[in-house]
């Protein structure tokens, strides 16, 4: 029999959805008990990005152990888990099916409700779950605007409520993250690409070369196409020579990224009068996104929040989080849940 979703409750996160293997403890929707990631940057580094097939083999490698280190972990038993929630999009389909294959055995074997989570939402929600005795960085003020930018995802999200969200702009080529890994690539920096940017851009002169700040009128909707395409025909035309030339391109290649996504940000916030503004995934854990989004916080006189720099990357305490939530607005979901590659939010109230 299904036990009750209660305050207290136990929920078991796995994340599986590109090349992160990670599963989580968290209790009550909030609170972290363990959150365990393995990464496969090593795997993927020599070709510069995911392999799928290479991703979804390491998942299936790997995930019985993290599971079992998160449970460990976490001071808990399989047996006192009261709720299973996995990644079912968007993402990799190959990854997503481990985890979701996972989860579907944990929770049969166990008698326990199972609930598939949005990926989207999962990086929403890691704004509002913290360990134990820490407050969450976010508060529960809505509307809240929330600015998701990862590798797969650019997006605008206003949320009114947990489970209530609009999708105010998306982008319509390259996502933030992917441009940074593809800039990363052109300047022979190493993978992941955006830390490998942060790292070079510290040393160099953000205004030493000029790139465009792609705009999209009448619209919130994000494009980083044609400034990665900018920055290759900057290469081609003036190869660099010195270190200091490469740290000069990376500053300047992220103030633009960065300056882009705050100009949709700023606007956003002030059309729809959002009361908290806070920040999502892996692009979340760069420094100058996080200044420039707290000083727009300060001339709106609203609060901000950013996740811990752990929770920027995919990983499975966000994904129970939501589960709880779903859980307790929807209750669970059968057992035949499918996965998904893309899998957009739905105008809020009808998630």
């Amino acid at each position: 029999m299904s036990r009750q979703i209660g305050t207290e409750a136990l929920v078991l996160g796995i994340e599986t959805s590109c090349d992160e293997t990670s599963a989580a403890v968290v209790r009550g929707g909030q609170q972290i008990l363990s959150n365990v990631v393995a990464t496969q940057d090593d795997l993927h580094a020599v070709f510069g990005g995911v392999v799928p097939e290479i991703a979804s083999r390491r998942h299936t490698e790997v995930i019985t152990l993290i599971t079992h280190k998160a449970l460990h972990q976490a001071r808990v038993s399989l047996t006192e888990i009261d709720l299973v929630a996995v990644t079912q999009g968007p993402g990799l389909i190959g990854s997503l099916l481990v985890g979701v294959s996972a989860a579907k055995g944990y929770a049969a074997t166990l008698g326990i409700p199972l609930v598939g989570v949005n990926h989207l939402e999962a990086h929403v929600m890691s704004n509002f779950i913290a360990p134990p005795g820490q407050p969450p960085s976010a508060q529960q003020l809505f509307p809240t605007l929330c600015l998701l930018a990862s590798g797969g995802h650019t997006s605008l999200i206003l949320m009114r409520q947990f489970g209530h969200y609009q999708s105010l702009g998306e982008t319509r080529d390259d996502a933030a993250g992917e441009a940074l890994d593809k800039a990363a690539r052109l300047l022979e920096l190493g993978y992941p690409g955006g830390p490998a940017i942060e790292k070079a851009a510290a040393q160099g002169d953000p205004h030493a070369v000029p790139l465009p700040r792609p705009r999209i009128e009448g619209s919130y909707d994000f494009s980083f196409a044609g400034l990665k395409t900018a920055l290759a025909r900057r290469l081609q035309e003036r190869p660099p020579k010195t270190v200091q030339q490469v740290a000069d391109l990376a500053a300047s290649f992220q103030q633009a990224v960065v300056e882009t996504l705050i100009h949709n940000l700023q606007a956003a916030a002030q059309e729809y009068q959002a009361k908290q503004l806070i920040m999502a995934g892996g692009v979340a854990a760069n420094q100058l996104l996080r200044r420039k989004l707290a000083e727009v916080a300060q001339l709106q006189e609203i609060p901000v929040g950013f996740p811990a720099p752990d929770l920027c990357t995919d990983n499975a305490a966000m994904v129970a989080a939501a589960g709880y939530f779903h859980a307790q607005r929807q209750g669970p979901c059968s057992l035949d849940i499918d996965v998904f590659s893309s899998l957009p939010l739905v105008p809020y109230g009808q998630l």
